[in-house]
């Protein structure tokens, strides 16, 4: 099979499984104070480009890009079913959210992710993110990391 990745909208039953997988790996690794999750109305808004990957029919990534209104913006809900790791997925994520942002003629792309996943810091590491001060409405956190990726 030959996985795809589309806009579609996050409110269908493979997506909705995918934040639960989520929700639930992120309250097992931290405190509810620094779980910065965003639900679905959220991801809803006209402000936000929201990806689905697929295996086949089989949804099994999604991710997000949330505009920030100040020619930024942040990557938010990047979540690959376990099943699914090693398809490249996340790196398939990546590009699109990439072109995405090109399109947008954005300055940069952000995001927040935690310390005790460097799966995911690798990723964006190997993508060009490095590491900023918090930003937005993100205050101080020692068990989140903040990384920012300058575009043009």
């Amino acid at each position: 099979m030959s996985v795809t990745i589309a806009h579609e909208p996050p409110r269908q039953e493979g997506v909705i499984r995918l934040l639960d997988l989520s929700d639930a790996y992120a309250q097992s690794l931290y405190p509810a104070e620094s779980n910065h999750l965003v639900d679905l109305s959220v991801l809803e808004k006209p402000s936000v480009s929201f990806l689905v990957a697929r295996n086949g029919d089989a949804i099994v990534g999604c991710c997000a890009l949330v505009e920030a209104g100040d020619g930024t913006a942040e990557i938010k809900r990047m979540f690959v079913d376990p099943e699914a790791r090693g398809l490249r997925i996340a790196s398939g994520l990546m590009n699109a959210l990439e072109a995405i942002a090109g399109e947008m003629e954005l300055t940069a792309i952000r995001l927040e992710t935690g310390i005790y996943q460097p799966e995911a810091i690798a990723l964006y590491r190997k993508y060009g993110y490095r590491e900023i001060e918090p930003f937005g409405s993100y205050l101080p956190d020692p068990l989140s990391l903040f990384m920012e990726k300058r575009l043009g």
